[in-house]
């Protein structure tokens, strides 16, 4: 089972307003609500391409009921961990002649619910899989990820897509796959990186740290990664245009790991990923299947 870790999911509220102004009342054009946090992306793609995976993490409050049941229906089953104080965040994102977000909070983690998650993971067995995606929240010790792998006492295949210091910290563990971008990696090592031979250079100094799998994204540049045979590999992008990159590097994480189930193939897992990432980027909201299979043809 592949199992994804939201510490801090969310309701986005995405609206489109002609012409705002504040202090004033304005009307929505458009509205659309998603199921938002970067690990329950990742779960939604793996479920666009036939794998079903788990969403672990924290929900509370109506809102929290929400996403548990809207996930459920999207294919994706759910194992949250229920807070009692606070609730599910509400993330407002507001397209207009500027763009504009107001984040919620989100519910108060108390060690007790935070005891119950770790129990949660210390029950994976040999053979499943592990995404963590995203930052801890403030109310959280900082060490979270940590704790949360060090439960885990299964032979378990372990995927991080966090900031500089979440991802250092762990690689340890030896995970499967992280994936920086090509400026979080030159942060790491405080350098700057000009050519893909740095970027090599320096994602191979992530594995000699504990990483098995290092891919390396830059954005309209394509990525690069580094297997665990020290193999390098670069891909380009999709050919199409922009509209969102909310939740495109997630959605590559996703067509990495069930590109590599499918076929046990590095630049085989690397393409698929690299279409997912391009198809949510070239759309509003998460990929489907058919436009992930679009853009593949033309990688």
């Amino acid at each position: 089972m592949i199992y994804t870790v939201t510490l801090n999911p969310a309701l986005d509220y995405v609206i489109q307003v002609d012409h705002f102004q504040a202090g004033q009342i304005n009307r929505t054009k458009e509205e659309h609500m998603y199921y938002g946090g970067k690990g329950i992306n990742v779960s939604n793609i793996l479920a666009e391409l036939g794998y079903t995976s788990t969403a672990l993490g924290f929900v509370a409050g109506f809102t929290g009921q929400e996403l548990e049941n809207g996930l459920q229906k999207m294919g994706v089953h759910t194992d949250f961990v229920h807070v009692e104080k606070g609730m599910t965040r509400i993330n407002v994102k507001m397209k207009s002649d500027e763009e504009t977000e107001i984040n919620g909070m989100g519910p108060q983690v108390t060690h007790h619910d935070f005891d119950g998650l770790l129990t949660k993971v210390s029950q994976l067995q040999d053979g499943d899989m592990i995404i963590l995606s995203g930052n801890i929240p403030k109310t959280m010790a900082a060490d979270s990820y940590h704790k949360i792998l060090d439960a885990i006492t299964a032979n378990v295949d372990i995927v991080v897509d966090a900031e500089k210091d979440l991802l250092l910290k762990i690689l340890s563990f030896h995970p499967f796959l992280i994936k920086p971008n090509n400026i979080e990696l030159g942060d790491m090592f405080d350098v700057q990186l000009d050519t893909d031979e740095d970027i090599i250079q320096y994602a191979k100094k992530l594995q000699a740290m504990g990483a098995r799998n290092v891919l390396v994204s830059m954005a309209g540049d394509g990525s690069i990664l580094v297997d665990e045979s020290g193999n390098a590999h670069k891909l380009g992008v999709g050919k199409g245009t922009v509209v969102n990159s909310v939740g495109a590097g997630d959605s590559m994480v996703a067509g990495f790991i069930a590109g590599y189930l499918d076929k046990q193939d590095y630049a085989y897992a690397q393409k698929l990923g690299t279409a997912c990432g391009s198809a949510t980027a070239f759309h509003s909201g998460l990929a489907t299947k058919a436009q992930i299979d679009e853009i593949f043809k033309t990688l």
